[in-house]
């Protein structure tokens, strides 16, 4: 991955949870648990959380596993991470925690039960290699779940449009003091596809027997679901 992002990532840790919290008024929560419920994960899974960041998508996965299943949270920028072994012994959790690109991932095929993602692979620098590398690790008939921003559509998507780009960057650049930041987020996010555009862009790497997109908080995000064949 590019070291520019890694390096605006790295900048961004100490204060990310904080800033994604009041950016989007907690909702980003739900969101994680949506994912987490679509998944069809179950005690004793075997997870994979990619761009695991602060930890709250293994988190939320390790609440539906149980102390019988595997969770593994990975990240290509160790900082990120700093705060998430913490966190998920503060929820009472075992996770595990490894730097590793999701582009090559050091595991073996067939390994977990469930590969996710969350608001990370529109920052991948080969989304498609990250997504086929992700189903690589996965059983057959596990899945690869994606949560990642979208574009609303309708007078919603014009008001939401409005807040991220006049608004977003400025709030991230007082709560992180990396206005910058937020402002390739939010053009990262207005850019990167999303609902088929995105299922195509799973469908090509030739990994998934289905694929399925449900959209949440009238699609601000979309939560992706892709049955390993």
């Amino acid at each position: 991955m590019s070291e520019a992002v890694r390096a605006m990532f790295s900048e961004i840790a100490p204060k990310y949870d904080i800033s994604n919290t009041v950016l989007s008024a907690g909702i980003h929560h739900r969101w994680r648990k949506k994912a987490v419920t679509l998944s069809g994960a179950k005690v004793g899974d075997a997870v994979l959380d990619c761009a695991t960041g602060t930890g709250d998508l293994i988190i939320a996965f390790g609440k539906a596993v149980g102390k019988t299943g595997r969770l593994l949270g990975t990240d290509f920028c160790s900082p990120m991470m700093h705060s998430a072994p913490d966190k998920a012994r503060k929820n009472g959790l075992s996770i595990e925690f490894q730097e590793a690109d999701v582009m090559n991932l050091p595991y073996s095929d067939n390994t977990f039960s469930i590969a996710s993602i969350g608001f990370g692979i529109r920052n991948v620098d080969d989304p498609m290699k990250g997504l086929a590398e992700m189903a690589r690790v996965v059983k057959s008939g596990g899945k690869v779940v994606v949560l990642e921003f979208g574009q609303p559509n309708g007078v919603f998507g014009k008001i939401f449009q409005w807040y991220s780009v006049h608004i977003l960057p400025i709030i991230g650049g007082i709560l992180t003091g990396k206005k910058d930041a937020y402002s390739y987020l939010q053009k990262t996010s207005a850019q990167f596809p999303c609902r088929e555009e995105f299922v195509n862009i799973m469908d090509k790497t030739g990994q998934f027997s289905h694929i399925s997109y449900t959209p949440v908080t009238g699609g601000i995000a979309y939560i992706y679901i892709g049955t390993v064949a």
